[in-house]
C-alpha cells in the first residue's frame, strides 16, 4: 500500500498547489460549460475521502461534518467561501492524508461495508476503496485543470 499512499499525497500535492496558486477570485469562479469551480473540485476530494474511507468502515470523520455536507456529491458550489476556508481547506488536504495512513497503520480500518460506487467500481475494502479514491482525486485534479485553462482563456 505504500505506493497508494505516495500516490495521494501527490495528488493532494497536485491540488494543494493550485489551491495556493489561483487567486481567491478565480477559485470561486464558475468558468462557461462548467457546474462548480475549482474550490468546489477540491473541497469535494476530501469530502470524498471521509466517507470513502471513514464512513464506509464505521469509524467518525475526520473533519468537521459541515465539509462533508457542503461538498459531498451532489451538492452545488459554494459561492459564499470565506478566505479562512480556502486556508482551512489547506490544511485539510495535507493533514487527512497524513491522518489517513496513521489510521490504516493502526487498522482503524477492519470492519468495511461493501460499496459500489457511481463510477461502477465495487469497493469491498479499505484498500479498494484508497486505490479508488485516487482514481477519483485524480480525476477531479483533471476538472480542476480544465476549469483554470476555462478560467485563463476568459480572461483574454
Amino acid at each position: 500500500m505504500n505506493y497508494h499512499f505516495q500516490a495521494h499525497r501527490q495528488v493532494r500535492k497536485n491540488l494543494l498547489d493550485i489551491l495556493q496558486n489561483t487567486s481567491y477570485e478565480d477559485l470561486l469562479l464558475i468558468p462557461d460549460g462548467f457546474n462548480n469551480n475549482l474550490y468546489w473540485n477540491i473541497a469535494h476530494t476530501v469530502a470524498t475521502q471521509q466517507l470513502l474511507h471513514y464512513y464506509l468502515s464505521g469509524n467518525p470523520f475526520r473533519i468537521d461534518k459541515y465539509w462533508i455536507e457542503t461538498y459531498k456529491k451532489g451538492t452545488l458550489p459554494n459561492l459564499d467561501v470565506q478566505k479562512s476556508e480556502v486556508e482551512d481547506l489547506e490544511f485539510l488536504l495535507t493533514e487527512t492524508s497524513k491522518i489517513l495512513m496513521k489510521d490504516y497503520d493502526s487498522d482503524l480500518f477492519s470492519d468495511y461495508t461493501p460499496y459500489t460506487t457511481s463510477f461502477g467500481m465495487d469497493l469491498k475494502s479499505i484498500q479498494d476503496a484508497i486505490i479508488f479514491n485516487n482514481m477519483h482525486e485524480s480525476l477531479h485534479y483533471g476538472y480542476a485543470l480544465a476549469q483554470k485553462r476555462a478560467i485563463l482563456g476568459e480572461k483574454y
